[in-house]
């Protein structure tokens, strides 16, 4: 099922579960304006067809805010990307993997619990063999999070 698939109302439930997938069904029905049988064979065919993949947890602002995160932009040799996102799923630090268009071939979203520890983990990027060139900007805030 793709996105173009997907009703309004599920677009909608799908936003709702963003927010918090631990809503009571009952409480989604009513935002929704839909029955709660609707709602939860909504869900059971969302989960069903792959859609929703599955739920995670939330972190809080505040544990969030004593993280150091950053974005490192990667550039790497001709056919090397498998083996380096091996090497880089390996590093549970890298939170997001992005392969991207121009100068760099990848953005890893890194988290660490201070400066130097997030020094130490972009020399281990750089480090990594086939890894070219990295550039890297510390987040220093979060303006919007959906």
């Amino acid at each position: 099922m793709s996105i173009s698939t997907l009703g309004a109302k599920d677009r909608e439930l799908l936003a709702i579960l963003s927010e918090n997938a631990r809503e009571q069904t009952a409480t989604i029905a009513r935002r929704l304006g839909l029955s709660r049988t609707t709602v939860q064979a909504k869900i059971d065919r969302l989960e069903r067809d792959g859609v929703i993949a599955g739920y995670g947890v939330k972190l809080s602002d505040a544990y969030e805010s004593g993280m150091v995160k950053a974005h490192v932009l990667i550039t790497i040799a001709p056919k090397t990307l498998a083996r380096i996102t091996t090497d880089l799923h390996a590093i549970s630090a890298v939170r997001t993997l992005h392969s991207v268009s121009g100068s760099f071939d990848l953005i890893a979203i890194v988290e660490a619990t201070s400066i130097a520890e997030l020094d130490h983990l972009i020399d281990r990027i750089g480090e990594i063999e086939g890894v070219e060139r990295t550039l890297s900007s510390i987040i220093l805030s979060t303006r919007i999070r959906r």
